[in-house]
């Protein structure tokens, strides 16, 4: 009888697993995006958008994965090993400042070659040698135009995204009558990057540095009533301009000198500017950035102010975003969905009356060097290339209707009356590999463009729909009663984040949950290039961070949720990059450490660089392969795959492992192996011994032992490392209960900084459990109580999953209120529900996504733990699709706060231990069953 149930079960878990029924699954808004945040993503893992779904303009902003800065090169500096043995010397003398000297100058990685700076700087400074110059009191400026002054993000902010170069910036103030023969002070605070500063066309002031600017005017300068300033700014990467004060309620100004500073004359205001010079040399980067592609701009003849009914939305359920509303009398409707199977971004419009749809489509690009092209009748091809780098990129943009006509005038695909037009939109690029660049862009756009016009509208959003599907509709959740999820469905999501903190809204979360699994879909699909820090979302030539791949914590996050959350498929790209940056970290080993295997610094890129990058005080961290190698054990562990742990996760666990067997070094102090140099990431400087290292080694050595012991092979190299991993520096308790973070008891209690390093151990690893380790654990989350619970988007994230293994449900749960709050300068989310750290990175979203997973299912401690930590706003609910280490796949329903039952599928026949509120049980299960419990743990 029971076998029969198992079976019934099955069958009826596989229908309720892909079923929509009570989800949250829609964002919606009242207007159309106004800012970047506020657009909504669509994306099919190689192709990503931003929709603003403008009413009259209608802005579509896409990116492809494979645009990047720079080229195929070598990132490591040849045998830096030398200076290996001095720089830990230094540290065990206690001499961090002299290490990291020592290390800036001689273990930092390569950077991309630079222009000759100097002989540019000699030709645009050139013009003030002219008597009738830009800097002169008199210099007519009439023909110039104007820009705010100043402006923090640089001119980029301002319509001049990627511009750097020498641009001129002239204004007038009035000396006020009581200021006369007084010195003043100009307060510019900081200029990006170089400037010349000019009063009345004398110098008073040049900087070469991100230091504030505050120059000295001599009141023998000035002149009664108008007085002039011109600046020349060069500026040669990043933001540019009269950057100012961040905080904007402080001006630049003027103000006597030796009075105080409000009495400042403000100078914030239009300024006269002029560019100069928009082509300066290349400067070095250690990596390089992702890019932005285009925009495909849609261009319509409406009178906003006669639109009704507007509503602008994404639907999870399908990965289709949606802009309809009413205008003369007629529903005019937009769909947009990046489709996989046709590797094409598609825009489809329609409306109930026929000839109704009128509009111009056109193909722009941030880039400098653009051109567009007329295909043929219907096509139009925009080409792109990267500024000072080596790649290049090939747009097709063709339209098919019904009805109606088409013409291509000036680059632009016109439509006129039609019943219904599609818009199809590919890009490629000539990246191949991170060491081939010899890719035909224009060849595969043509060949997308060829099969796409043999399907029809309809068969190719039915081949997107049941591609996305397959994905996401292996997890469903519901939080709330009906009744609440139906209230808060008819708010618009703008205003559902606005009130979460203070509204009774738990399908709020759920809907937040989904839309993180849906951008992990989006953005890594097999087959394609990892989420980096922005996912594939970029519109900034600029972008914070470069926009890659940082390994000391957020590319690691973005694949928190790919196991638990039923998306394992979604790591093949992270899988892939893997395998690459073991080559790549295998000279990189070499070469700094004369170690074998492979070794992984604090950040990579398209190009898979390795190499200790940015500054010495943090770029010197070892543990990035460490941690990459535990999500491949991780993933073996949810999925008992022993063909993916034979090919491909152990010979690059095994290969790691060697290296850091070579590289552990005896300390002179206590005799323990310790990892030397390294940092707590991004904090505390050049360090030898951080407690994040050891941890990560410890758990890579015993990850290895155990695959190697399943494998059946590697017996002399096991029996090294079960030699070597009890005498790695232990994690230890220091003088105030914390977790320490470095050897030394120098923890400062008052410190609140985003990373939490030394927590690894408790989350994403399990070494520091309630279990076997109570004592770690306690002082874990003292640690975690003394950094407080402000924090960047990502750190809250990192900060929810550590409270839930805790098992402190109330306090994870303000976390995710507070990561789930408009942004007010600080963390939050943005109104289209991005993670802020601030500004937009998306491994908050993938960090919170895992956060309530954890908060609902934990199975790291050898047992599958059901509701851990579980808040009183999120008394009633039901989760279908979450996975749990040792092959299990769990449905758990409740109400009231108490569990109703919970069902397990067993997908590896492994044995099953269940744990609910201190009670337990113990199955031994067959591959492919199916079991139910009862809230008192019966088996039903």
């Amino acid at each position: 009888m029971k076998k029969l149930v198992r079976v019934i079960l099955a069958f009826t878990f596989g229908i309720l697993v892909n079923t929509s029924i009570a989800q949250d699954l829609e964002l919606w808004y009242h207007r159309p995006a106004e800012k970047w945040v506020e657009a909504l993503p669509i994306g099919n893992g190689r192709i990503g958008a931003m929709i603003f779904g403008g009413i009259d303009e209608d802005r579509i902003q896409f990116n492809e994965e494979t645009l990047w800065t720079g080229s195929v090169r070598n990132y490591n500096r040849q045998n830096a090993w030398r200076y290996l043995d001095s720089i830990r010397n230094l540290l065990f003398a206690g001499k961090q400042r002299e290490a990291e000297e020592l290390a800036e100058r001689e273990f930092m990685g390569i950077k991309s070659a630079e222009g000759d700076k100097e002989a540019w700087i000699e030709h645009v400074t050139a013009v003030l040698k002219q008597n009738a110059n830009p800097s002169q009191y008199n210099y007519n400026d009439a023909s110039w135009k104007t820009i705010k002054v100043p402006s923090y993000e640089g001119w980029e902010v301002q319509g001049f995204e990627g511009m750097d170069g020498a641009v001129w910036f002239r204004y007038y103030f009035q000396l006020p009558k009581e200021w006369e023969g007084k010195n003043l002070i100009l307060d510019l605070n900081r200029v990006s990057e170089y400037d010349f500063t000019y009063i009345n066309g004398a110098l008073v002031g040049s900087q070469y540095n991100t230091q504030a600017r505050r120059y000295e005017i001599p009141a023998s300068l000035l002149k009664k009533g108008k007085n002039s300033i011109a600046i020349l700014v060069l500026n040669f990467s990043g933001k540019g301009g009269i950057l100012g004060y961040k905080d904007t309620t402080q001006h630049i100004g003027l103000y006597p000198k030796g009075s105080i500073v409000s009495e400042k004359l403000s100078l914030n205001g239009e300024w006269k500017y002029y560019i100069q010079d928009d082509d300066p040399p290349p400067v070095g980067q250690y990596q390089a950035s992702y890019q932005p592609f285009g925009d495909l701009n849609l261009d319509f003849d409406i009178n906003i102010a006669a639109v009704s009914n507007y509503k602008r939305s994404l639907d999870l359920s399908n990965a289709i975003a949606t802009t309809q509303y009413d205008y003369n009398g007629v529903h005019y409707k937009r769909e947009y969905f990046a489709s996989a199977p046709s590797q094409t971004l598609v825009v489809h419009l329609s409306a109930n009356k026929n000839a109704a749809i009128s509009f111009a489509a056109g193909l722009s690009s941030p880039h400098k060097k653009y051109s567009l092209q007329k295909i043929n009748a219907n096509t139009v091809a925009l080409t792109v290339s990267v500024k000072h780098g080596a790649l290049y990129g090939v747009s097709y943009l063709m339209v098919q209707t019904d009805g109606g006509r088409i013409d291509v005038c000036n680059e632009k695909v016109v439509i006129s009356n039609a019943n219904t037009a599609t818009l199809y939109l590919t890009a490629a690029t000539n990246f191949v590999s991170y060491n081939d660049v010899s890719g035909q862009p224009d060849s595969i756009c043509r060949s997308i463009i060829d099969k796409v016009q043999q399907s029809t509208f309809s068969d190719i959003r039915k081949a997107h729909i049941a591609e996305y599907q397959q994905y996401f509709n292996t997890f469903f959740i519901a939080l709330g009663n009906e009744a609440q999820r139906l209230r808060q469905q008819q708010k618009p999501t703008d205003l559902r984040l606005a009130a979460f903190v203070h509204n009774d809204d738990p399908s709020f979360l759920a809907l937040y949950v989904q839309y993180g699994r849906y951008l992990l879909i989006s953005s890594s699909r097999p087959g394609t290039r990892p989420a980096n820090l922005q996912g594939i979302w970029n519109d900034l030539l600029s972008p914070p961070w470069g926009s890659k791949y940082t390994t000391n914590i957020n590319l690691e996050m973005n694949y928190w949720p790919a196991d638990l959350l039923n998306l394992s498929p979604m790591q093949q790209p992270l899988f892939e990059m893997i395998k690459e940056l073991a080559v790549t970290g295998t000279e990189t080993a070499k070469q700094y450490y004369n170690a074998p295997g492979w070794v992984l610094h604090h950040n990579t890129d398209l190009w898979r660089g390795t190499a200790p990058i940015n500054a010495a005080n943090h770029g010197i961290w070892v543990g990035g392969a460490a941690w990459l190698c535990d999500h491949l054990w991780q993933h073996y562990l949810y999925t008992l795959d022993k063909k993916f742990l034979e090919q491909t996760a152990y010979p690059i666990m095994k290969s790691a492992a060697q290296f850091f067997n070579a590289f552990l070094i005896k300390d002179p102090k206590t005799g323990y192996l310790i990892s030397a140099p390294s940092n707590s990431p991004e904090h505390g400087g050049l360090v030898a011994g951080p407690t994040m290292d050891h941890q990560l080694i410890r758990n890579l050595f015993q990850s290895v032992i155990k695959a190697s012991e399943i494998l059946k092979k590697d017996d002399e190299f096991r029996d090294t490392l079960k030699n070597k991993v009890d005498s790695i520096f232990p994690n230890k308790i220091g003088r105030y209960g914390q977790l320490q973070e470095w050897m030394e008891d120098v923890d400062d209690t008052t410190n609140k900084h985003r990373h939490l390093s030394h927590l690894w151990a408790v989350y994403p690893g399990s070494e520091i459990n309630w279990e076997q380790t109570p004592e770690l654990m306690k002082a874990a989350r003292q640690s975690l109580v003394y950094r407080g619970d402000e924090a960047t988007g990502w750190s809250l994230a990192w900060k929810i999953n550590l409270w839930a293994r805790f098992k402190d449900a109330e306090r994870a749960y303000k976390l995710i209120q507070m990561l789930l709050s408009p942004v007010k300068g600080g963390a939050g989310s943005y109104p289209n529900l991005f993670d802020a750290h601030p500004p937009f990175q998306i491994d908050g979203n993938f960090g919170g996504a895992a956060g309530l997973g954890e908060m609902l299912l934990q199975s790291h401690a050898g047992f599958l733990e059901v509701l851990p930590a579980l808040p009183a706003a999120l008394s009633n609910g039901w989760v279908k699709g979450l996975l749990a280490r040792g092959g299990f796949e769990v449905e758990i329903n409740w109400k009231s706060g108490q569990l109703q039952y919970v069902i397990v599928h067993s997908k590896a026949g492994m044995p099953l231990k269940l744990r609910y509120q201190g009670k337990e049980v113990a199955v031994n299960t067959v591959k492919g069953g199916v079991y139910k419990f009862s809230a008192a743990l019966q088996q039903l």
